[in-house]
């Protein structure tokens, strides 16, 4: 008679330990998928509105009406707060620079330290969960061939009393413990791509947002506007120029 085998029976014939490695990388597994649900969402607004954000910024006529557009389009959060700082930092240095501790301190340096100190908040939001699926893809093989090994000693352990050992006694309870190496590489492999997938989106709203932080900090310290797209240079004449 045909021995039934599969999960089911895997987990009936398992142990304790066994049972802990399987919930142990099934709640990995829920919060990878959570954590990656949450980023690409995240990403994905973020590429659908800073755009829109920085143009409506760049596009006021006023820096609080500016202030006002940044922090309407951004859903973020991450731009607005960089604007909003900036600027509370150049108007409290323009209303307090003669007294204080911050008395002798420039524009330019009162400014900067303000929205780098932004920035880093900023780059903490952005950064958020990446430990923890670089954590879930790095250490879940391992616990899944943790549960594996312990199921095949389980099982050999089963089978100690038994007077005859055949083929299909073994190649069963070890069939089923290899399930939880395969579980340990499916809860791995999302974790890792997600991971690398989103260190790249995470350089690129980075770029994004030094980029603004710096035309940010030139506007609020020598009043100058660029604006997108302006051509202080033209290059294709630059370049009939030289080939001429």
């Amino acid at each position: 008679m045909q021995r039934d085998m599969g999960l089911a029976h895997f987990w009936a014939q398992g142990d304790l330990i066994t049972h802990s490695v399987a919930i142990l990388l099934l709640l990995l597994s829920v919060a990878s998928w959570y954590v990656m649900a949450g980023k690409a969402y995240g990403m994905w607004l973020s590429r659908r509105c800073h755009g829109r954000a920085l143009a409506a910024f760049w596009g006021a006529p006023t820096l609080p009406s500016a202030i006002e557009a940044i922090n309407t389009e951004d859903k973020t959060g991450i731009l607005a707060s960089l604007a909003i700082a900036g600027a509370n930092a150049a108007e409290l240095h323009r209303r307090h620079a003669d007294r204080g501790i911050g008395a002798g301190v420039s524009a330019s340096e009162f400014v900067t330290r303000s929205i780098r100190s932004q920035i880093v908040e900023a780059q903490a939001k952005i950064e958020s969960g990446l430990t923890f699926l670089a954590s879930v893809g790095s250490t879940a093989p391992f616990i899944g061939l943790f549960g594996t090994v312990w199921g095949i000693y389980h099982a050999l352990v089963g089978l100690s009393g038994a007077t005859q050992v055949v083929l299909d006694k073994v190649a069963g309870p070890v069939g089923e413990a290899l399930i939880m190496t395969a579980a340990g590489l499916f809860v791995a492999i999302p974790a890792v791509l997600a991971y690398n997938a989103f260190t790249r989106g995470n350089r690129l709203a980075m770029a994004r947002l030094d980029g603004f932080a710096h035309d940010l900090h030139a506007y609020l310290t020598t009043g100058l506007r660029g604006q997108p797209g302006d051509k202080l240079i033209d290059l294709d004449a630059v370049r009939a120029n030289r080939n001429a």
